[in-house]
């Protein structure tokens, strides 16, 4: 049959699901399922809007189609590209914190990272003062005075990523061409077009599960567990990101204080990521915090705390039952280096001993309503970003 492929490789993703080396509970499997689930749809989407001749922007990942410790901040859109066609991107900057792009070759495997073939952000162009620009990849050489960035041999994906640092902020617009097609109609669909994707979903559907299982082990697990790193350059990311990561083991009567001073980089996140490395809910729990919606304490000192049980604190990210998971920050639109210091400290202490590690424990209080009032704000400005 025509979907043999397809049905062979959710056969065979879901094999992979169900032996992932981190699974220790019921819990762990289910939510690998829920993942097998979002990455089906996302493979399938991606295998049928894919054109080489008319290119879309489409996102492989989002609230229900997760994949690579997707962002809660950041909303990400990827088009495939030819390093000997010119493309033009056109849009209208909304208000949005970040706007970036990032030219790839090659893609995300269990066996290695693509290259980065260049990176920058809105800062790098020319935008009117009405909000649009219009921005070219191509061949040929770099002019930064009309917007014209080299696709170097070998670039295959253009991905763009808008970041929030408030959630009440406006995405903008995004479309891209490809010049010798634009005008024209794409091809007619084919029997053998059709088989054609659904290999190419079925392929990378298991490349996705494959590659996302390795990463954690990459990346985070052989760090010293309920430590991160200092913050350092994001390795093949963006320009003007650092990062800081770790990874956590907490038994139930145990919590995790992180600690760093509130930054003056206009983009500061931090979440907690599942082993499945993927975002935890994050729309109808705080399971990440952002540099707008953390409280900093009066000493300049920004204090989060990481636990399974409510400790009745206005920084309290979630771990929704879970006891071991990726701990990662990320800073953003950066005009300097960072040190030591900008990063964060991590510390375990019993749960019940919270009030005597905190020092501004009593100001940090947040009432079950104003609780409530948080999560139906991160629920609001999710579906405002018009993602289902």
């Amino acid at each position: 049959m025509l979907t043999d492929p397809l049905t062979a490789a959710i056969a065979e993703a879901e094999k992979l699901v169900a032996t992932a080396p981190h699974i220790r509970t019921e819990d762990d499997l289910t939510e690998g399922y829920g993942y097998l689930a979002g990455g089906i749809a996302a493979c399938v989407h991606a295998a049928w809007a894919h054109s080489s001749t008319h290119p879309v922007f489409i996102t492989g990942t989002g609230p229900y189609a997760k994949m690579g410790l997707d962002n809660p901040d950041t909303l990400y859109w990827g088009a495939a590209v030819r390093d000997n066609a010119e493309y033009v991107v056109t849009g209208r900057r909304g208000s949005t914190c970040d706007l970036s792009f990032q030219v790839l070759a090659g893609n995300y495997t269990d066996a290695a990272v693509p290259g980065n073939v260049t990176a920058f952000d809105d800062r790098a162009l020319r935008i009117a003062d009405d909000g649009t620009f219009e921005v070219r990849f191509g061949p040929g050489p770099a002019d930064p005075e009309r917007n014209y960035f080299t696709l170097a041999p070998g670039s295959s994906q253009l991905v763009v990523r808008e970041v929030y640092s408030d959630w009440t902020q406006r995405r903008g617009t995004l479309r891209i061409d490809r010049l010798d097609t634009l005008g024209t109609p794409a091809p007619a669909p084919t029997h053998q077009d059709a088989v054609k994707r659904y290999e190419r979903a079925g392929r990378g559907l298991v490349s996705r599960v494959k590659t996302w299982l390795q990463f954690p082990e990459w990346f985070y697990l052989k760090l010293p567990v309920n430590t991160v790193t200092e913050p350092r350059r994001t390795p093949g990311g963006l320009d003007t990101q650092y990062s800081s990561v770790g990874h956590f083991d907490l038994a139930d009567d145990e919590a995790m204080i992180l600690t760093l001073p509130a930054t003056d980089a206009p983009y500061l996140g931090f979440q907690i990521g599942s082993l499945w490395y993927i975002s935890l809910d994050y729309i109808h729990h705080q399971t990440s915090l952002n540099n707008t919606q953390a409280r900093v304490d009066p000493d300049g000192m920004v204090r989060i705390v990481v636990s399974a049980r409510n400790p009745g604190l206005v920084n309290w990210v979630e771990t929704l039952g879970r006891s071991r998971g990726i701990l990662q920050f990320r800073w953003q639109r950066l005009d300097r280096e960072l040190t030591a210091s900008d990063g964060p400290v991590a510390q375990v202490v019993p749960f019940e001993g919270l009030a005597d590690a905190l020092p501004f424990h009593d100001a940090n209080r947040i009432t079950p309503d104003e609780w409530a009032a948080r999560i139906a704000a991160r629920q609001a400005a999710i579906a405002d970003r018009m993602l289902g």
